[in-house]
């Protein structure tokens, strides 16, 4: 960069802030006393000039700031300019480099910074009057640094914009590396050893590939290089996959964050079975594990209906669901996985994308899609699809655990039993009080971590409050009937028409026209005490049937995106790790050197024989039905030609 100018050069650079003719350059010297400017070290920033003509020149660091810029910009674009008149295209975007930069350790980038503002130093001594030379000089005394290293410095940003000089400053050394030759084939032979689902240790598949490089005159290099070179060159979803599988791979995968709010309260529900880990007595005498069915309200997390039953099934999911359209309503949409209970044709028969039984044009509708929920099918045992699945977990801490299931909680996998598993069991009408409060305590806990509760409200808040503000489909007395439970073909008493239901008597006078006839009752198990709703067999509607006389008390419980992105991910990885595992099992075998033969077992130097009886009796011949029958009508014939005889005599 030129240093020195004359008034008709400076002129000529056309620069901001300083006049375009000689004449008023000259106005401007003397205006501003450029020739009886100099620096802090006595530096003289004008001299005459050497050339013919005679004249001054004046040290570039006398023009204005902006005229300083304007020509400095001028000069980078200049060198830039040779650089790709030389060929030398791309120079400088290679040395500014900054998502290089972002990755490397913090100590690489503050070397960076060091030399930066030393070279920011000697940039504000130059605008300050001095020369370069003089600039460079004291900042490397004060840094105790070489002038030397300073000059190299400014050549490694020479043609950048300011902006830009920590990347071009940074060390670029990468030390040395020291490279053991591997075989190829060795490499890939211990590829094919270490990447299979069986996960073998490391440490055996080097000592397989120890034996075959010995049969196979392979150079390997030793265990611990070959080891870090597995974990440096193949990706670790590739590992995963080929060593844990495919499971393992999509936990690598995050889930998709749903955002809620979009919704009101009871406009969407999602609805998952639970088995509990509590032991309970039923009214039968059996003892066994309870199955939960439980709606949950996606706009607030809420727990707005639930059902127990011995097992899962599509009658208990017919109950869950009209408790809800009872209590709250009918909600628009529906998140449920495609299991046999959620699945069947009275729940979500008619529904064209059913991924479960064969889907009919003549199947009859089924209750929710009767009334116009839309049906969402999650991936089953895919918690990441199913808000729920969190619920259950915190019923699991909450509840299962609770002091009053003591003795009777089991623990949720077979090596979590606690010391007095199954030292009792909780008889059901107990379980399902301590179960009724312990949801009730979960809806009603204060500061929920949501978007919607904002660590502030309760579920029972934020539903609550939406609820009041939105618009619910509600469902009709006739519609809430879908969801009862039907009786198959019960026959009324032949002289009154009441109807014997579980122990149960029930009796109106809408039964008369049906003395003695079979007709069908819905009813809900869990109220046998209330009402229960005659129909005919053709299934219209006969009338409801009031309790007449209680003689028992009976009961019978019974993303598109993201997925997509996931899957994505999983076929992507796949193609990896067949680019990986060039081998199969079988040529591995084949370069897997022969087994050593065994050893003879040692033979004895005599043989003694073994003395007795050791012949065998020979086996009875079977005796055949027909030689029974023959040998029957022998001794039949003979004994009644004795009893003849005793008669004559």
């Amino acid at each position: 960069m030129q240093e020195w100018y004359s008034p008709a050069e400076i002129a000529s650079l056309n620069l901001p802030g300083i006049p375009e003719t000689v004449r008023g350059v000259n106005i401007l010297v003397q205006k501003h006393g450029w020739r009886d400017a100099i620096t802090v070290n006595g530096s003289e920033l004008a001299r005459k000039r050497k050339a013919s003509g005679g004249g001054w020149e004046y040290y570039w660091t006398l023009f204005p700031i902006s005229a300083q810029k304007e020509l400095q910009r001028r000069e980078i674009a200049r060198k830039k300019k040779e650089n790709m008149a030389r060929g030398e295209r791309g120079v400088t975007e290679n040395r500014v480099d900054w998502e290089w930069f972002e990755s490397l350790p913090e100590e690489r980038r503050k070397k960076a910074r060091d030399r930066f503002a030393i070279l920011e130093a000697v940039c504000a001594l130059q605008r300050g009057a001095l020369s370069k030379d003089q600039a460079v000089y004291i900042v490397a005394a004060q840094q105790n640094v070489g002038v030397s290293t300073v000059y190299n410095w400014f050549k490694m940003v020479e043609g950048l914009d300011r902006k830009d000089w920590l990347p071009a400053l940074c060390p670029r050394h990468t030390g040395r590396t020291k490279t053991v030759p591997c075989d190829p084939m060795a490499w890939e032979f211990l590829k094919a050893d270490f990447l299979r689902l069986s996960k073998p240790p490391f440490t055996a598949c080097y000592l397989r590939l120890e034996r075959a490089a010995k049969e196979h005159g392979w150079s390997i290099p030793a265990a611990r290089t070959l080891e870090r070179r597995l974990m440096s060159e193949i990706p670790e979803p590739v590992r995963v996959l080929l060593r844990e599988g495919s499971e393992k791979l999509k936990m690598m995968y995050p889930p998709q964050v749903r955002d809620r709010t979009e919704f009101h309260a009871m406009e969407a529900v999602n609805i998952d079975g639970h088995n509990w880990d509590v032991f309970v007595k039923f009214p039968d005498g059996e003892v066994t594990r309870p199955m939960m069915i439980a709606i949950q309200d996606l706009y607030s997390n809420k727990c707005v209906a639930w059902r127990v039953d011995k097992s899962e099934n599509s009658d208990l999911v017919r109950l869950a669901f009209g408790d809800l359209f009872r209590d709250y309503g009918i909600p628009d949409h529906c998140w449920l996985d495609n299991g046999r209970g959620f699945a069947a044709k009275c729940i979500t028969g008619g529904t064209p994308n059913r991924f479960r039984f064969k889907v009919k044009p003549e199947e009859p509708s089924g209750i929710l899609t009767a009334l116009g929920v839309n049906i969402h099918w999650t991936t089953p045992y895919s918690g990441q699809s199913k808000p729920i699945e969190r619920m259950f977990r915190d019923f699991c801490d909450h509840i299962a655990k609770h002091p009053a299931f003591q003795g009777a909680y089991t623990g949720n996998s077979p090596m979590a039993k606690p010391e007095d598993y199954a030292s009792r069991a909780i008889p059901l009408d107990e379980f399902l009080k301590v179960v009724g409060e312990g949801i009730r305590q979960h809806n009603a806990r204060p500061k929920r971590n949501t978007r919607v509760c904002g660590r502030i409200r309760s579920f029972d808040q934020a539903f609550e409050e939406s609820y009041a503000n939105s618009v619910i489909r509600k469902a009709a007395p006739e519609q809430l009937r879908m969801c009862l439970l039907a009786a198959e073909q019960i026959r009324t008493d032949k002289r009154s028409g009441r109807i014997e239901l579980m122990g149960n008597t029930y009796w109106s006078d809408c039964l008369h026209e049906h003395i003695g006839k079979p007709i069908m009752v819905r009813f809900d198990p869990d109220f046998l005490h209330e009402s229960v709703f005659a129909y005919r067999l053709d299934g219209s509607f006969i009338g409801e049937v009031e309790l007449w006389e209680a003689s028992g008390f009976a009961d019978r419980n019974a993303a598109r995106a993201h997925n997509r992105k996931r899957r994505a991910f999983i076929n992507l990885t796949r193609k990896a790790a067949e680019i990986e595992r060039t081998l199969s099992i079988d040529e591995y075998m084949q370069l897997l050197p022969d087994l050593e033969e065994t050893t003879p077992s040692p033979q004895p130097a005599a043989v003694r024989m073994v003395t007795g009886n050791l012949a065998r009796q020979a086996e009875a011949a079977p005796v055949s039905n027909q030689d029974l029958q023959e040998e029957f009508s022998r001794n039949f014939r003979a004994g009644l030609q004795i009893l003849q005889g005793g008669r004559e005599e």
